[in-house]
């Protein structure tokens, strides 16, 4: 089995590579879904979270209301902290769970650990490489603000709250530079993912 780490900024495309990759066979792990999964309503990690941030946070269904959240995190270093405490170790022992099973059920297999924060969870120690799939700043805070539909100052607020791409691109076994099309990135994301295959 070998575990390949991707990640990126926010807004950098990692979904596109990661799309590539699950077609070309990988097994894709991706951490905001698995971040879904552990604050399920009633779940450990939601008791938690309610019990910090309070009954404002959760919806009439019983969900968390994940815009909400972000928007106390994200102006709040302090309860980012809290959250991350409290969601971290369940997605962590999540992964661990799912490669352990991967492992016995397909040990050839391909796994792609798609994980935002994949350094600053020392995530990367888990891995045999890492794939950073970057974008120039301005890009970033273009795509972001289309995407999300959030003003330039919240755009920048969310990407400095992360670390810095030139930081995660000097850490990176390979990059996959997303300025240009997306059937350009589509080719270097294959590219990469043919090498591997082949031990290259």
């Amino acid at each position: 089995m070998k575990i390949i780490g991707l990640t990126g900024g926010i807004a950098s495309g990692k979904s596109i590579v990661a799309s590539v990759f699950r077609e070309l066979g990988a097994i894709i792990l991706d951490a905001d879904q698995i971040a879904r999964l552990v604050v399920l309503p009633h779940q450990p990690a939601w008791e938690d979270i309610v019990e910090f941030f309070g009954p404002q946070v959760v919806n009439e269904d019983e969900s968390l209301d994940r815009a909400k959240i972000g928007e106390i995190v994200y102006n709040n270093p302090d309860s980012l902290k809290e959250l991350n405490r409290i969601t971290h170790p369940r997605i962590m022992q999540y992964y661990k769970d799912e490669m352990r099973r991967i492992k016995l059920e397909q040990p050839d297999a391909i796994v792609i650990l798609e994980v935002p924060l994949l350094y600053e969870t020392n995530m990367d120690k888990l891995c045999q490489q890492v794939v950073v799939v970057c974008v120039d700043r301005e890009t970033q805070i273009k795509r972001l603000m289309e995407r999300d539909k959030m003003s330039y100052e919240d755009a920048v607020r969310r990407i400095n709250a992360q670390m810095p791409m030139d930081e995660k691109v000097r850490r990176a076994d390979f990059v996959i530079d997303n300025r240009g099309s997306m059937e350009e990135t589509k080719e270097k994301a294959t590219k990469y993912y043919k090498e591997i295959l082949t031990g290259a």
